[in-house]
């Protein structure tokens, strides 16, 4: 059995996930997802439910059991249960390696509970196929997701990802995190635009308010703004279905353009993910995905 702790927005759901059904499907195990830390969390709540996914969420004594014995100093501790003659491990993402492979994971034996974020595709780039189908939205669109999939299918689309919320309203969150300004996104533009014939670009943000009057285009562009928080997956399927992307250092926007299936398109994602310097980004990006 593996379980996985889910915690965060929509987009670590997905990484956290992801890792889980790798290894779950490698081990031939079973996958749990353990959803309690959201009793207490209200920044964001569970949100892979609608998503085709493979979901059997974790009782309290499964967990119990894996995390009894757990660290908080990000190690990997093997602790061999005699009672019930098993091995349980108990992993904790370690903080210099939020977005960097490690090897190290892939190795863990049945019976382990992850702790992390585990922000990399090598992680599941194996089982690449099996993630874009399960990562494929339950519900059908309504009619404004209609009308913007058809406007996304006719043109020469580009989605615009702006992520605000919480970088901007926390002051401890956006000291971490930071946010893509202004000449960011006109910079994309650019590039993309000098690649591309016709371009329409379509955007996307928790803070539509502020990117009407500051993200602004020499070409037609819809402000996608109908769905609410508790649809994003709806705006995330959109953003997938977009011919090219320019994203955010957001998970959310990282998965809608790894969701595109364009054989040709362009991804701009920015040079700065984070405002530590000290967090190696350079393995969350996938290579032929352009950093600026």
């Amino acid at each position: 059995m593996i379980v996985v702790k889910l915690i965060g927005g929509l987009g670590n759901q997905m990484f956290q996930y992801a890792l889980g059904r790798s290894l779950a499907r490698n081990k031939q195990t079973e996958l749990k997802l353990d959803i309690t830390g959201f009793e207490t969390y209200k920044l964001h709540t569970y949100g892979l439910s609608h998503f085709n996914i493979k979901e059997s969420l974790a009782t309290d004594a499964e967990i119990s059991r894996l995390t009894k014995y757990a660290s908080k100093k990000g190690k990997i501790w093997c602790l061999r249960n005699y009672l019930f003659a098993d091995a349980s491990i108990f992993v904790k993402e370690k903080r210099s390696m939020e977005f960097k492979f490690d090897p190290s994971i892939i190795s863990v034996s049945d019976n382990v509970y992850l702790d992390g974020y585990w922000q990399n595709e090598k992680y599941f780039k194996d089982i690449e196929g099996v993630i874009r189908k399960e990562f494929v939205a339950l519900d059908s669109m309504e009619d404004e997701d209609k009308a913007v999939a058809q406007s996304i299918a006719q043109t020469n689309s580009i989605s615009v990802h702006i992520r605000r919320g919480d970088y901007v309203a926390s002051a401890k969150t956006n000291a971490v995190h930071g946010t893509c300004d202004v000449n960011y996104y006109q910079r994309a533009a650019k590039l993309i635009t000098e690649k591309i014939i016709n371009p329409h670009f379509f955007v996307f943000s928790d803070d539509n308010e502020w990117v009407k009057k500051n993200i602004i285009f020499d070409f037609p562009t819809t402000y996608v703004d109908h769905n609410s928080a508790d649809k994003n997956y709806q705006d995330l399927r959109l953003m997938s279905m977009c011919h090219h992307n320019i994203i955010a250092n957001s998970s959310f926007s990282w998965w809608g353009a790894w969701l595109n299936v364009n054989p040709n398109k362009i991804i701009v994602a920015p040079q700065r993910w984070i405002n530590d310097p000290t967090r190696d980004t350079s393995d969350l990006i996938p290579k032929t995905w352009i950093r600026i």
